[in-house]
């Protein structure tokens, strides 16, 4: 209820009114079922407008540190956090990566949509990286639809390191659902979760049009933070 009442009438129409979204491909997304929506990341926002235009409730899942703020700004974060769908996670690698699996897993489980997002973390410059094989794991082991969706201009209007966001026009691709229906049971293959990966960052790159760059986005900016030491 809670989601429902920020998404209609709170926190959605003041958005959508000020941003004014164009969308294209929302009828690619099934009306029911598990699914996944996996997209590019360029900012902040991305988790915000996704849930915003599609009519089913949407999971993401979110880094942790996101929802332990302290204070009166912590408390908020949670709680637009949590009235944007976003579940806690922990990326610190190891049986964290194994948490955050089946928690996605446990989305897909109850018929519902999990929003993903390949790369693992924000674009440093507006450009595309390589893709991590997360996905690829719980695409096969699921066995759910997959659809790839472009977030366009997200990062002009709200780049990273900014608190408040600008008030600009921004864009929504949804492609055509993936099958990867072939790689049944293989996904314990790393070979086979690298091609799947690689084949839906190549849809996330034509839906896009962003520079594709095949190295992890956070190496660049491991790289760029020590070098500004």
């Amino acid at each position: 209820m809670f989601y429902w009442i920020m998404k209609n009438i709170v926190i959605g129409p003041l958005l959508l009114s000020l941003f004014r979204p164009w969308i294209i491909g929302l009828d690619h997304i099934p009306k029911t079922g598990p699914v996944i929506l996996a997209s590019n990341h360029l900012s902040f926002i991305d988790s915000v407008f996704l849930p915003l235009v599609v009519p089913r409730r949407v999971a993401f899942l979110a880094k942790s540190d996101y929802f332990t703020g302290k204070g009166l700004k912590g408390w908020a974060t949670r709680q637009f956090l949590t009235a944007a769908g976003q579940l806690p996670i922990d990326r610190s690698g190891g049986k964290a990566s194994e948490d955050s699996l089946n928690t996605g897993l446990r989305v897909l489980r109850d018929g519902r949509i999990l929003g993903i997002y390949p790369e693992g973390t924000r674009s440093p410059d507006a450009r595309l990286y390589r893709g991590r094989t997360g996905v690829a794991r719980m695409v096969l082991e699921s066995g759910v639809t997959v659809i790839p969706v472009a977030m366009i201009d997200t990062e002009k209007a709200m780049p990273t390191g900014t608190r408040i966001p600008r008030v600009r026009r921004i864009g929504i691709v949804i492609g055509k659902p993936l099958d990867f229906s072939r790689f049944e049971g293989m996904e314990g293959d790393r070979f086979v979760l690298r091609s799947v990966t690689d084949e839906l960052m190549y849809e996330l790159r034509q839906l896009s049009t962003q520079e594709y760059v095949d190295v992890y986005a956070s190496s660049v900016k491991e790289k760029r933070a020590s070098l500004s030491r």
